[in-house]
């Protein structure tokens, strides 16, 4: 996917008050950025913030974080903080991959993925942010009974993280390939701007719900 460049995005992102620009500062001390001690949770590759803004909005008993590599898309995200702030909502601009300098042992007790990049070649698997390598880094930041929730339009990306999650020892609480057509899951669903194209095409969303032991 090529990334319309949004010049200035970086420079904004780091003035912005809900972003954190020196998150590995608060590692094991989240809770004390948010000035209270509700539950964290983080959404790896926020996007334009459509899912996270939402959930916060209906959660507010909850504190979230939302991680986004890319400054041309994050400034998306802070762009509605800013426009209807929210004080149980804050971002991170980082690479997944370094999130355990970041984040604390069980200091967040959900982890949210959507329509994830699948890296469609067999070499790049471990850069999955389903792999077996990603999965041992969330095991770190959560409890046990900590869940991660995954959804993808891509079935073949859906299959892998099946097979990885079973792999790693994780109890799969829920699964199905459409999500849409699923009463109980679909219940408190709230669509990404991707899942909200790709359902659009008719395509069908799969979700997983992946439990640490």
């Amino acid at each position: 996917m090529r990334l319309k460049n949004v010049p200035g995005s970086r420079e904004m992102i780091a003035e912005s008050e809900y972003t954190v620009s020196n998150p590995e500062q608060w590692k094991g001390n989240w809770h004390s950025l948010f000035e209270n001690n509700h539950p964290i949770r983080i959404e790896i590759g926020t996007g334009k913030g459509k899912f996270i803004h939402e959930l916060a909005m209906r959660h507010p008993e909850v504190n979230f974080i939302g991680i986004e590599k890319y400054s041309s898309v994050l400034i998306r995200a802070v762009e509605k903080q800013e426009q209807n702030p929210l004080p149980n909502l804050l971002f991170v601009r980082m690479d997944a991959e370094y999130i355990t300098d970041v984040f604390g042992e069980n200091e967040t007790d959900r982890i949210y993925l959507n329509f994830s990049d699948p890296w469609p070649k067999d070499r790049h698997a471990k850069r999955r942010l389903t792999s077996r390598e990603y999965l041992s880094r969330y095991r770190i930041l959560l409890p046990a009974g900590g869940c991660i929730e995954f959804k993808t339009d891509n079935t073949d990306l859906f299959s892998f993280s099946l097979e990885e999650i079973a792999l790693s020892g994780w109890t799969l609480l829920a699964c199905t390939h459409d999500l849409h057509g699923d009463e109980e899951l679909n219940r408190d669903n709230i669509m990404t701007e991707y899942e909200e194209k790709f359902s659009a095409k008719g395509n069908p969303i799969c979700k997983l719900i992946a439990q640490v032991p």
